[in-house]
């Protein structure tokens, strides 16, 4: 528990400090973005008084740093008007300046961008400067989305990495668990299957060492099952129908009458590739969830159809259904809504059917209260 808390406060630390981290980010830029902003209207400023002195030039004045001021400004679009009339213009296409509708917008468009600069060269004669941000300015403005994008890139890269490293893992735990779990239950499994043969020797009714080889070969199929489980298993061509059929019938047998079981499928055989051991489990998983949340009572329905590409194996209770926001969840090792177990059920379903059989598993539909219907798909040969 203190390992789980200190995991989630270091969480909330780290999401703090990223957030931290983008604001002074977001923030230094405006403030970067304000600072040009106020330099290139000092910039305009100088650029109008040198019109300014221009206008009023005589044949004694210096008109040599005004020009150079002129000069000087290379990026600043300007447009100069009197009197609502455009009468100059700076830093602006040509296409623009000739077409008067478009230059009519363009000043629009710097009207919104900056206030004018207003100055009076005579008595009672004015001239309004309106100039736009520069392209500078312009990339600057969009440098912190494009900065934002970055963050959100690099995070995602990093969240892949850790979620693929994570899940890497957990193959491999699983893998080795498989293994060694089959390996545990070999050695008394041999011992039971002597024992069974000194049975039969003796004067013991035969129903009995019957039932009890009957569990013995469930073991060893247990034991196959996680033998294959923490390997890449060998598919062959199945009757699918045929192998669920089987699966159907053990279970059937082996539980209360108080749930009714029904079997529907076509009468012919449907083939693809299966392995039948981890098929077998697939299916089997799949019934007892069922009955799980049918709470030992209902109705589970196994019905096979197929189409010209694919065959769909659907499992239907009448239990206490799932929640949509569920439908996902429930496939991700862990969850569980029972007080005792681990959650890997569905989710070994989910690895037997989409990376050995390369088929697909989903809640197909589900009702609180009424039941739900899963699906399994696999590519028909």
């Amino acid at each position: 528990m203190q390992f789980s808390d200190k995991r989630n406060t270091g969480r909330w630390i780290l999401i703090f400090a990223s957030f931290l981290i983008i604001s002074l980010i977001l923030w230094n830029t405006y403030t970067f973005f304000q600072i040009f902003k106020n330099e290139e209207r000092l910039k305009m400023n100088l650029l109008a008084k040198a019109q300014k002195t221009l206008i009023n030039a005589d044949e004694n004045t210096d008109v040599e740093l005004p020009l150079q001021i002129f000069n000087n400004n290379t990026s600043i679009p300007v447009i100069l008007t009197e009197n609502d009339s455009i009468i100059n213009t700076i830093n602006i296409d040509e296409a623009i300046v000739k077409n008067k509708s478009k230059a009519m917008d363009f000043l629009s468009q710097l009207k919104k961008e900056n206030d004018p600069i207003i100055i009076e060269y005579a008595p009672n004669k004015f001239q309004k400067w309106y100039y736009g941000n520069s392209a500078l300015l312009n990339k600057l403005k969009y440098y912190p989305i494009a900065l934002l994008l970055i963050i959100v890139l690099f995070s995602a890269l990093i969240y892949y990495f850790y979620r693929s490293t994570k899940i890497a893992t957990q193959n491999k735990l699983w893998a080795g668990m498989a293994k060694e779990t089959a390996h545990q239950i070999g050695t008394p499994l041999s011992s039971l299957i002597g024992w069974v043969e000194i049975l039969k020797t003796e004067n013991i009714d035969e129903s009995t060492t019957i039932e009890i080889e009957k569990d013995i070969d469930r073991l060893q199929t247990i034991t196959d099952r996680f033998s294959k489980i923490g390997s890449e298993p060998v598919l062959e061509k199945s009757n699918i129908i045929e192998e669920t059929l089987q699966t159907y019938n053990y279970l059937q047998s082996r539980f209360s009458k108080q749930i009714e079981f029904s079997f529907e499928s076509p009468n012919s055989e449907i083939y693809t590739m299966l392995n039948p051991t981890l098929h077998s489990w697939t299916i089997e998983n799949l019934i007892k969830n069922a009955i799980d949340a049918m709470k030992g009572k209902g109705k589970i329905v196994v019905s096979i159809e197929e189409d010209a590409l694919y065959v769909r194996i659907n499992v239907t209770d009448t239990g206490s259904g799932i929640p949509k926001n569920q439908f996902n969840t429930i496939f991700e090792p862990g969850f569980t809504t029972k007080k005792r177990g681990w959650g890997l059920g569905l989710s070994l379903t989910k690895r037997i059917v989409k990376e050995y059989h390369k088929g697909s598993i989903k809640v197909l539909q589900s009702e609180i209260g009424k039941g739900t219907t899963m699906q399994v798909k696999y590519s028909k040969i």
